[in-house]
């Protein structure tokens, strides 16, 4: 491409960061330290940079040292990995000789050897690099070596309920708002979409397309479109189930559409891959092993859910279960469902601070119900915490050393 093309494409970019609404993310970032963001689509990697840029500015860094590319840019999609080299020559111009440039490059999947341009990057000493992509290419086993020690990753989520309450200025109406943010979705963007459903809804159809067109037809080389979106709203309609690629295959058979399990497990890879889904394990607790049968499946956004299944698949219970499971993650926990005996924890959280038991239910007033809660963490035998989450308005009560609290509390943050 010609140079002054591409010179004039990244003046005119500079309008999308400067002039884009500002919708914090809770994801600290260090200085001169090198990101990699990845995740979903419109899941807010891009307001990350924003919000870098942004602080940049604050401390003193001027516009020039700034370079932001985004690679989604219509006037881009040809580009070459050439292209890139001279973006990247441009910007280091921009910055000076002497000064210390920060590049941002968002969605830099969609640039043909990016991981070559980027090795090279990094071992410039006085560059700070910031990339984000959309899909599970950035993390293939060749860019995952190449990042390793390189670059810090993030892999990003949709608001977190929290998030979502400071967008609307008071952390009031807990009760209101939690519906708000199942219905309304927790993608950044429809936060401008507030109190207008259809194009809530468009937007979400726009995200669910272009995910299962572009990012898993296209790429997985996949024939039956139909299909494929049966699978995908199967699991969209059966999240906390246990799940294993024969039931799936089954299901789909009995159900007049015939299927292999090779096939489903290629099906549930790119879900994996494209972020919409998350698979978890079972892991047992007393014998301290991984299990390698009837995982279960989450997926990354509720209000998704009810554009592809209607308000009437609203099963509260496994929604709330849902909704826990993705904060675990954003909290840094690799997470697990546990096996003790003849029983399941919902979430066994584990990091390197030690590992957490929860158990998700929507209610527990009924004494049945609060028992059959709290049998299977009664049966663990070590000392890690063990926490029930429930929408019960009362306070925290323990039983034996097993905290019941408040999901919509613990959610905010109010209380570990």
């Amino acid at each position: 491409m010609n140079r002054d093309y591409l010179k004039q494409i990244m003046t005119d970019q500079k309008d999308t960061y400067l002039s884009n609404p500002a919708i914090e993310r809770n994801y600290p970032l260090e200085d001169h330290v090198n990101y990699c963001f990845v995740g979903i689509r419109r899941t807010g990697k891009s307001y990350m940079m924003y919000q870098q840029i942004r602080h940049l500015q604050e401390n003193g860094i001027p516009l020039s040292q700034i370079v932001y590319v985004n690679f989604e840019d219509e006037r881009l999609l040809e580009m070459s990995a050439d292209d890139l080299n001279v973006i990247l020559e441009i910007g280091l111009e921009m910055a000076g000789v002497d000064n210390r440039p920060y590049l941002f490059l968002d969605e830099i999947q969609n640039v043909p050897d990016f991981p070559k341009v980027l090795d090279s990057l990094y071992i410039k000493n006085n560059v700070d690099i910031y990339v984000t992509g959309s899909n599970a290419y950035m993390l293939s086993s060749e860019i995952a070596t190449m990042i390793s020690g390189r670059y810090v990753q993030i892999e990003m989520l949709p608001l977190s309920f929290r998030e979502y309450m400071e967008s609307t200025g008071s952390m009031n109406d807990r009760g209101i708002k939690y519906a708000e943010y199942l219905q309304n979705s927790s993608f950044p963007y429809t936060l401008e979409l507030k109190n207008q459903p259809n194009e809530i809804r468009e937007y979400l159809e726009g995200i669910y397309n272009t995910i299962v067109v572009k990012d898993i037809v296209n790429r997985k080389k996949i024939t039956d479109t139909m299909m494929l979106k049966s699978v995908l709203q199967f699991i969209f309609d059966n999240i906390g189930n246990p799940l294993s690629s024969k039931k799936i295959a089954d299901t789909m058979t009995s159900a007049g559409r015939k299927i292999d399990t090779r096939t489903i497990e290629k099906y549930l890879e790119a879900f994996r891959e494209s972020y919409i889904i998350y698979q978890t394990k079972r892991y047992d607790i007393k014998g301290k092993q991984y299990l390698k049968t009837l995982e279960k499946y989450y997926i990354v956004d509720i209000g998704m859910r009810y554009m592809l299944l209607g308000s009437r698949q609203a099963d509260a219970g496994h929604i709330l279960e849902n909704v826990v499971y993705l904060e675990l993650l954003r909290r840094g926990y690799d997470v697990y469902v546990g096996k003790i005996d003849n029983y399941e924890v919902n979430f066994v959280a584990q990091s390197h601070k030690g590992t957490i038991y929860y158990q998700v239910a929507l209610i527990v007033r009924d004494e049945k119900t609060l028992q059959r809660e709290l049998r299977p963490l009664q049966a663990i035998r070590d000392h890690y915490p063990k926490v029930i989450l429930t929408m019960d308005e009362d306070s925290e009560i323990q039983y034996d050393g097993i905290r019941r609290i408040n999901a919509r509390d613990w959610l905010l943050g109010l209380t570990d």
